[in-house]
Formats: structure tokens, sequence, C-alpha cells
């Protein structure tokens, strides 16, 4: 038996979805021209530059010590089952060797295809390969400019009458994802940004889009910004065939899995930055700590979401060493303790005061994340007799179930609650031994098929 969450609770998810939600956790790379003058990768349109401004930093661009290759390594080490790297930002400066522009990583001083290293780089570890494009481009001469929302030159007087090929520009986007889904092998993630205001769906031809990419990239998932919140989108019932196949969760956990109108839960992900900063941002020092990332990774799990965790390269391509000292921290903790996330998801229990839960995907393994130093044992609501053999999971170590040390004195537990503690004697406090996330794991007995 199993105490999964009814699958009728989830919405049905194409099979090539299934990779993805079995990962659980991803990263991500924002990388680029913006990365030179560090100020966050929209300097452009909140410092309102000129092209002629901005070009400075596309005639200094060459990141000398790029090396994607030891991303990879660090990434996989951490359990990093996905990446995405940006090909295209709202800037329009391509990191590949498009036939379409010459405002490209092969035109500067660089003289290389980034994306095909990291693209390399990252299959070679075993890494699903994704990739970033923007909808917005603010370097294209048929993008609009004056009035828009967030372009550099919306004030801009000389704008305001320039001809603008609407048509001409959406060929030019399609025919660059061609370049991506054809160039590069097998792409497994596509993920763009972003839709706003009447920019939405049919404005980016995102019908004739979708099918030319299912059609090249059979099995790839998308996320889910060719719409915006207020258009026709993921939630909605039923929704589009471009609406994507994940719901994307930017720099806010949800206090519940995500759902859509009919309170189907969603597939999703939390987005989030190692510091503030998308890009690298020189002044940028408020650096999350591995403690953080692994909680909040934990936290994505037991509501069935993903973690994708986003670094800024500095303008010569390296990580920054906070970034690298985290990543190894966190392969520290992951080398333990990957069984409680891969191929895991929610339990159909409450949200214990000591932490979280999470659900092996076939039911028969409950996983308890004890984040907080609890006093003598802990409870475990409702699980009497369904659950057995606790074990912490980096060790192997027996843990053990208990009654209440105290039968007929002290009562404040339910009939169905069952204790648990690390050592014995139970009623004692023990130290648990992560600061961040102590895991146990306990076999799921068949009385559990009533639990829900």
């Amino acid at each position: 038996m199993s105490m999964c969450v009814p699958a009728e609770r989830f919405r049905a998810s194409p099979p090539c979805l299934q990779w993805w939600t079995d990962a659980r956790f991803g990263v991500s790379f924002h990388f680029g021209l913006y990365s030179l003058p560090a100020r966050g990768e929209w300097v452009r349109s909140a410092e309102r530059m000129t092209v002629e401004q901005y070009g400075r930093y596309f005639e200094a661009f060459n990141p000398d010590r790029y090396d994607p290759a030891s991303w990879a390594r660090l990434c996989r080490a951490a359990g990093m089952k996905y990446a995405i790297l940006t090909a295209k930002h709202h800037d329009g400066f391509c990191l590949f060797d498009t036939a379409l522009t010459g405002y490209k990583s092969t035109n500067t001083p660089a003289r290389r295809d980034l994306i095909r290293e990291y693209v390399d780089a990252f299959r070679a570890q075993g890494i699903h390969v994704g990739l970033y494009y923007s909808l917005v481009d603010w370097h294209h001469p048929d993008y609009p400019a004056f009035g828009d929302r967030q372009h550099p030159l919306r004030d801009d007087p000389a704008e305001r009458d320039r001809p603008v090929r609407w048509d001409n520009y959406v060929r030019y986007l399609h025919g660059q994802v061609r370049e991506l889904l054809t160039n590069y092998g097998k792409i497994d993630l596509l993920a763009f940004d972003f839709s706003y205001g009447e920019f939405t769906g049919d404005r980016w031809g995102a019908a004739e889009l979708v099918r030319m990419i299912r059609e090249l990239q059979p099995d790839i998932v998308l996320n889910d910004r060719l719409s915006h919140a207020t258009a026709g989108n993921l939630k909605s019932v039923p929704s589009p065939a471009w609406a994507g196949d994940f719901d994307t969760c930017e720099l806010n956990t949800p206090h519940q899995p995500t759902t859509d109108d009919a309170g189907k839960i969603l597939p999703w992900d939390l987005w989030i930055t190692h510091n503030n900063s998308w890009c690298f941002g020189a002044s940028d020092t408020a650096w999350k700590s591995s403690g953080d990332i692994i909680r909040a990774l934990v936290n994505c799990v037991s509501k069935s979401g993903n973690l994708t965790l986003n670094f800024g390269p500095t303008a010569r391509g390296e990580l920054p060493w906070q970034s690298t000292e985290l990543l190894k921290e966190v392969a520290t903790w992951m080398s333990q303790n990957a069984a409680s996330i891969h191929q895991c998801g929610m339990a159909p229990l409450e949200r214990p005061d000591w932490g979280r839960w999470t659900l092996r995907n076939d039911g028969k393994v409950l996983y308890a994340h004890v984040m907080e130093q609890p006093m003598g044992h802990l409870t475990l609501r409702s699980l009497r007799g369904k659950v057995a053999s606790p074990t912490h999971l980096p060790t192997g170590a027996d843990a053990y179930l208990t009654d209440f040390w105290n039968p007929g004195v002290q009562s404040f537990g339910r009939p169905d609650d069952v204790f648990m503690n690390l050592h014995k004697p139970v009623a004692h406090t023990h130290r648990w031994p992560d600061p961040f996330d102590t895991v146990v794991a306990l076999r799921v007995t068949d009385a559990a098929s009533t639990t829900g």
C-alpha cells in the first residue's frame, strides 16, 4: 500500500514532463552584455541607454574565464538535474551563432558560440539542457519602442514616428527559436520571458510557434510565459495549447501548491536568485546561505514543486566565489539526502510544526525533514500504525518510534499520533545533527492506505 495524494487532485501532464517533476532541483544562469556594467540585466532600460551607449559593452565582451564545464560539474554534485542559460535576453544580444543578426557573441572579442559550449558541457554531465529566450527585444528595429512600458527608448521623441513592422519581428523571433532547436541537438527545456499588456499569446504567434517547437523537439518542456496572468494561460480551463507545461512562481514561494481554475494541482517551480540579482551585481552582497536554499528546496518538494536556483556569472564568465561555495555546501547535503528530494513530492499530511514532509513517488517511503531542534521527542500526527522502521537517512542508523513517554500523567497528543526520536531515552532532548534539515526515512505500512 502507499499514502500517495490521490491522482485526481493533479491536472494530467504530458509524459515528457515526468523527468522534470522527478528532478525537483535545477539551475539557471543569466549572462550577457549586462554582466559588464553589473547593475542588473535591465540596466539598459533602467538607465535609458541608447544603442550607442550600450554598444561599448558589445565591443568589450570577452569572457576569458567562461568555463561551463566547471559549472556543470558543480551543479551535478549539488543534485541539480536541469540547467537553463540565457540564449537571448531583453537587450537582444545573442550568446549563440545566429544567422539572423550580427548582434551575437561570435562578433564580439570573445569570438565564441557560448551556447554551444554550454550545451556540450551540461549534456556531458548528464544534466538536462534548457535555454532561456526573451520574447522582448530592445535591439531589434521592429520591436516597438516609443510608449512601451520598458523599452530603453520609450520616451525618445525620435522613436515616435519610426515605422514598426511587427510581422517582421515575429518572423525573426520564430526563426531564432528554430535555430536554437535545430542546431544544438536535443533541447530538454525552453523558458520564454515574458508576456505583458497586449504582448501575449497571439501577438507572439504563439500557436504557430509552439506547433513548430513540438515538431522540432517533441519531448521538450515549456514554461508558461507566452501568456500572462490576465490572459488565457496555464491556469485556464481549458488552457491554450501554447500555455506551457508548468507554472513559474518567481521569487515567491506559494503557501500551497499552485492550482488551475478548477482546483487541480499544477506542475510548478520556484525560480529564485542566489542574492537579489539575476545577473552579476557588483554591489549586491545579500547572498542566501546553503541552509536557506536547502530549506527552500524541501519546501518546494513538500508541495510537489521544483526549485530553480539562478546564478549570475561575472563579466569574465566565472561564477562568483560565493556561488561556488554555496554549490559545494549544497552538494554535501544532497550527497546524503537526495533520496528525499528526487522522485519525491507532497504527502497527504498536515505540515508538522518541526519541519516538512516529502514522499517518494511510489508512496512507500515518507521522509521527515526536521528543521527545528525538538524538546524531547517529536510528534508524528495521525501516523500511528502507518509508518515503521525509521532510519536517519544520511547514516542508516536506527531512529525510534514510541508512545508518549509519560502516559496517564501528561497527554497532549491524539490517539492516532505516534512519537519519534533519534536516540534513547526517547523522553530526552537529543541534539539533531543537521542544523538545516535532519532527514529521517520511514517505511509506509499497509495501514497507510486509509491516510489522506
